[in-house]
């Protein structure tokens, strides 16, 4: 018996909504092998982050190489990295691998919370763009995200340079003229990313109000929208990483950019609509959503 194999590059949530175990869940619930390489280890829970530790650069590499020494994945799935140094590390171990075997790779450009605040270091951002972008198949920001990407580029309106970023820790502007508040702007922000970046992007509109539509951008102009109702479940931790690590799951069986977004968001809309309910804040996603109705 053979399986597919996907690859998560990520950090460990010891809550296990996020990060390393939402992805081994998701992966595990499509069918297909998880393979793991740690980042970092966190101390969390549904309602907070006590302590955060970061995996040396030399353990980084090393689990990269003991996994493309024996059990090549099919596909990889990259999360949270808020170093510049980490972010150089995964991209000189993991570009050779990549190119020989022409792996996919999705990128989950986990920069800004929900409440819109930076998570990596400022210099990190231009790193991301230098390093772990151009090895991409797909990137996937959420709203505030994109919009970081894009005064990092310089491709704003009326930019002609890349902006100053908002200092460690501090929020995302959110004035009228900065925040990503419609479609059209949705589809522009991905438009932008893609051409400058050259990289397929999907712009995720969980973070609107009203509708969950996320918008697939190629470099070439052409964009994809994926519309859905917004899913009232105010557990919804981990669901970036659900549908990065869901998308990795596609591309590993040999599926389309669009066919893979299609699949990766019915997969995390189950999950969301099968209402788990577990933690005192904003709680996990059903993983297993698919099991539990067959068992039905």
């Amino acid at each position: 018996m053979k399986l597919k194999s996907v690859l998560s590059i990520a950090g460990s949530d010891s809550s296990g909504g996020a990060g390393i175990q939402a992805d081994i869940k998701t992966i595990q619930s499509l069918g297909l092998y998880a393979q793991t390489v740690i980042t970092a280890i966190t101390a969390q829970n549904t309602f907070q982050v006590t302590r955060a530790q970061a995996v040396d650069d030399d353990l980084i590499q090393a689990q990269i190489d003991a996994v493309f020494a024996d059990i090549v994945p099919d596909a990889v799935k990259i999360g949270m990295v808020a170093t510049s140094g980490v972010m150089r590390t995964i991209t000189q171990a993991l570009h050779p691998y990549v190119r020989q075997h022409h792996i996919p790779v999705v990128l989950d450009p986990v920069m800004v919370s929900t409440s819109g605040a930076l998570l990596i270091e400022r210099d990190a951002v231009t790193s991301l763009l230098e390093t772990l972008v151009p090895l991409a198949h797909l990137i996937t920001p959420n709203l505030h995200e994109a919009r970081v990407l894009v005064d990092a580029l310089g491709v704003g309106a009326g930019a002609g340079a890349r902006k100053n970023l908002p200092a460690d820790g501090a929020s995302v502007p959110t004035d009228e003229t900065t925040l990503i508040t419609s479609e059209q702007a949705q589809a522009t922000a991905a438009l932008r990313i893609a051409s400058a970046t050259q990289t397929r992007v999907l712009v995720k509109g969980g973070h609107a109000h009203g509708h969950a539509s996320d918008v697939l951008a190629y470099p070439d102009g052409r964009i994809v929208w994926f519309r859905a109702p917004r899913i009232d479940n105010k557990n919804n931790h981990g669901s970036g990483c659900t549908l990065s690590s869901a998308l990795a799951c596609a591309y590993a069986q040999g599926k389309s950019t669009c066919d893979a977004v299609q699949y990766a968001k019915n997969y995390v809309q189950g999950a969301l609509s099968a209402q788990l309910n577990l933690g005192k804040g904003s709680g996990p996603l059903n993983h297993n959503w698919m099991l539990a109705n067959t068992a039905e």
